[in-house]
């Protein structure tokens, strides 16, 4: 039996148009509502159809894979999301979350990955990679992040593991706490005062430029401002 179209006028798709508008397949857009990362579909009679929310957070989920972030990732997010999130609030979210991410992590397989280090790798050195978040194994390949190239410089360093696994966790709690701080400014000088003023479709597209070009900013002051504060202690040290 088909199934029969919605009314445009309402706005309304059934789940193959749904998953044709976001760029997946049926078996997956079925895949992520049984994990509940969409809400319920509007029933009419025995049909489900899905509205603008539907597909905006099915878009938004969309997103955060093509910028690296594995399933268990994207429901945490998703759980953070109240259901009754509009299409703007969904659409926001993608700009703050997609807008301060990198390239995407690659899929290689183990020759892949050697070929790419341009350099022999022990199991040794592959469960440093790991314990640095740099790389994750999976039943078929590997997950390479795109800042690889970090972590096989650390492999030429005369410096023990114990030390280098310290020092990675110093980079992690302070970028942390920076990330933290940094995006409840976002949220308060930027997306608060463009939520309380209407703004066209254009409005929207300024937003989501001006969320990704302040990323760039961002990662070239966090460079800037390691290095003087680095000179700053090399100077104290210096005078002491």
């Amino acid at each position: 039996m088909s199934v029969p179209a919605a009314d445009p006028s309402e706005g309304l798709l059934t789940v193959d148009e749904l998953a044709a508008a976001v760029g997946m397949t049926v078996r997956t857009t079925r895949y992520y509502a049984s994990l509940g990362l969409i809400p319920a579909p509007v029933r009419r009679g025995r049909i489900a159809y899905y509205d603008a929310v539907h597909r905006a957070r099915l878009e938004l989920v969309r997103a955060l894979q093509e910028h690296g972030f594995t399933l268990q990732a994207i429901e945490r997010v998703l759980a953070g999301v109240p259901l009754d999130a509009g299409v703007e609030d969904l659409q926001l979210q993608r700009a703050m979350l997609t807008s301060w991410t990198g390239r995407p992590p690659e899929r290689l397989s183990e020759h892949e990955l050697v070929a790419k280090a341009g350099r022999p790798l022990t199991d040794e050195h592959l469960r440093l990679l790991v314990s640095l978040g740099l790389i994750e194994r999976t039943d078929e390949d590997w997950v390479v992040m795109p800042n690889l190239d970090v972590g096989l410089g650390l492999l030429d360093l005369d410096m023990p593991e114990a030390g280098i696994a310290r020092a990675d966790r110093a980079i992690r709690h302070h970028m942390e706490a920076l990330a933290d701080e940094l995006t409840d400014i976002l949220r308060d000088e930027i997306l608060e005062p463009y939520r309380r003023q209407p703004h066209s479709p254009e409005d929207a597209a300024r937003l989501e430029h001006t969320v990704a070009r302040l990323r760039q900013l961002t990662l070239e002051a966090v460079v800037s401002g390691f290095q003087r504060a680095a000179n700053a202690v090399i100077t104290r040290s210096l005078r002491r």
